[in-house]
């Protein structure tokens, strides 16, 4: 049973409508990277619209109060995001 019906865009002004509430079946392989992250924004926007609903896994609050003592402790720090990322890359492109 369909609950609504939405529409997607998809690169080159094409669009794609899609029922939440039913399985559906995208051609991942004949996607563009664009139609792919689209794609995925639309799950992660579907996905946290009820974030209070979701319950988080038992492991997640152990590894933030681990993460949190080892900056109250001087061991670890935040970085931002665009850091975050350029490191991440480096160690990518070291692995291969």
């Amino acid at each position: 049973m369909f609950r609504r019906v939405e529409p997607f865009g998809l690169a080159g002004g094409r669009w794609l409508l899609h029922s939440t509430g039913m399985a559906v079946t995208l051609p991942i392989g004949r996607m563009s990277r664009a139609d792919k992250l689209r794609a995925m924004e639309a799950l992660w926007a579907d996905l946290s619209r009820d974030e209070a609903g979701i319950d988080s896994p038992g492991w997640h609050g152990a590894i933030l109060r681990e993460t949190e003592q080892l900056v109250r402790d001087g061991k670890a720090k935040f970085s931002d995001w665009q850091a975050a990322r350029q490191r991440i890359r480096r160690k990518a492109g070291r692995m291969a």
